[in-house]
């Protein structure tokens, strides 16, 4: 049996625990609601992210709602425990034990969710249009309109992946401003080596051919390279091309010449100790360093991009939306707390709480996000980047997908086994392979 097949069979067997986990709340689900009804009391059930600050701001949220909707009342539960996020709602989904809402959708992870009858198709609330146009561009809102010309997602919150320097190092070595191309980030990568010694790195990446590992590196520099193109395009693989061939040619020539090491640390973040000058992350970067590294002074640049780049940089936006699913019992109260999810207040306390940028075109020109730009000028420039964000294909698979291209990503640019054009010829057969075995 190939490994791919035993990959398939074990994913399998994963959903089929979980389904049994998640079923036995499914038998109780129908007796509470009539209960709640007779009541006249109507309740439905939020899973927000499950980290700490999302966690804090879900709280509050939901507390404020409860406080000024006695009759729709709000119940938040940490999403049950899994291998990830997105295993748990198709799990939930076959058991018929989904919430009714969920704002940790991962728009790579939608197309599952749609084929299995999952989600309600947002845009047949009335107000939907109205709603949106408040909030966000057509242009951005369009890029989330799945295949069958639906919307089944409420674009909430984006995390752009960006460079984030340690402006002490770089002037100690003669740099007042970051590297913003290939050249550059190698020149000074060598220079940080011959500075610093075996002591400090460049940078470090976790080299694990894990397939979310590659959206901190090889897939938002392919988007900053090609000018912001995803890796399919109507349909049809768009990866295999000389943008993704020079990113890799440049992360071969990083290890190569050992500016970032083959070895990863999990026990620290080598930034916050000094043992690395950049690194690419999001916007949550910036208050864990605060935290936990107050005397690092940060500053935050675009991701390197080919010598002869032309036009905006673009970057990995790491989405995550708002859905309701087609097991509520209550759509229209669902909705409505949706709505007071992406007020303007309740934005402002994602940024507050979280430090993660709300997916809407008025965050710099809006007043009410003035003191908070004006107290973290660091998280003004991600909120600049939000217009050069892309997101992920809507493609059946796609975690499969990234999880080939992050095997010949190590091949290729960690260890130099295949050159790119022979590791992308892979990455791509290897695709066709995944979608039509989906398929």
């Amino acid at each position: 049996m190939s490994g791919f097949h035993k990959e398939q069979i074990a994913h399998t067997c994963i959903l089929c625990f979980l389904s049994f986990l998640l079923l036995i709340p499914a038998c109780r689900k129908d007796d509470d609601a009539r209960v709640l009804s007779r009541d006249g009391i109507v309740t439905l059930t939020y899973w927000p992210a499950p980290n700490p600050q999302e966690m804090e701001l879900a709280d509050s949220l939901v507390r404020v709602w409860n406080r000024n909707n006695p009759t729709v009342r709000v119940r938040m539960q940490a999403i049950p425990v899994g291998q990830s996020t997105e295993e748990v709602l198709l799990a939930a989904i076959a058991a018929n034990t989904t919430p009714d809402i969920c704002s940790n959708i991962w728009p790579g992870a939608l197309f599952d969710y749609t084929r299995a009858g999952g989600l309600i198709a947002l845009d047949s609330f009335a107000d939907f249009d109205s709603v949106m146009a408040q909030r966000m561009s057509v242009e951005l809102l369009e890029s989330f309109r799945s295949g069958d010309g639906r919307f089944y997602q409420i674009p909430w919150k984006t995390n752009p992946v960006m460079m984030i320097y340690n402006v002490r190092m770089l002037r100690e070595m003669g740099y007042e401003a970051p590297p913003l191309t290939y050249s550059e980030y190698i020149d000074v990568g060598k220079k940080v080596r011959e500075h610093f010694g075996d002591r400090v790195w460049m940078g470090q990446r976790d080299i694990r051919p894990i397939w979310w590992q590659r959206f901190f590196d090889f897939y938002p520099l392919y988007l900053a390279a090609s000018g912001g193109e995803t890796l399919f395009k109507d349909g049809e693989i768009n990866f295999v091309n000389e943008y993704a061939e020079e990113v890799l040619t440049f992360f071969y020539r990083i290890y190569a010449e050992g500016i970032y090491p083959r070895t990863f640390t999990h026990t620290r973040d080598p930034f916050l100790m000094e043992g690395t000058v950049t690194n690419f992350a999001g916007p949550w970067q910036i208050p864990t360093v605060q935290r936990y590294a107050p005397h690092i002074e940060i500053g935050v640049s675009t991701i390197p991009v080919p010598d002869d780049h032309e036009g905006p940089v673009f970057t990995y936006g790491d989405y995550k939306n708002i859905s309701i699913f087609s097991s509520t019992d209550h759509p229209d109260e669902a909705w409505e707390f949706v709505k007071f999810l992406i007020e303007a207040e309740n934005d402002l306390l994602l940024l507050e709480i979280a430090n993660q940028i709300p997916a809407r075109d008025d965050l710099l020109i809006n007043p009410l996000f003035e003191e908070y730009f004006a107290l973290n000028p660091n998280i003004v420039i991600f909120a600049e980047q939000v217009p050069y964000t892309r997101g992920v294909d809507a493609i059946p698979g796609l975690k499969e997908i990234f999880d080939a291209i992050s095997q010949e990503y190590e091949a290729s640019a960690v260890y130099g086994r295949k050159d790119p054009a022979k590791a992308l010829s892979d990455a791509a057969r290897r695709t066709r392979i995944i979608l039509d075995w989906i398929q």
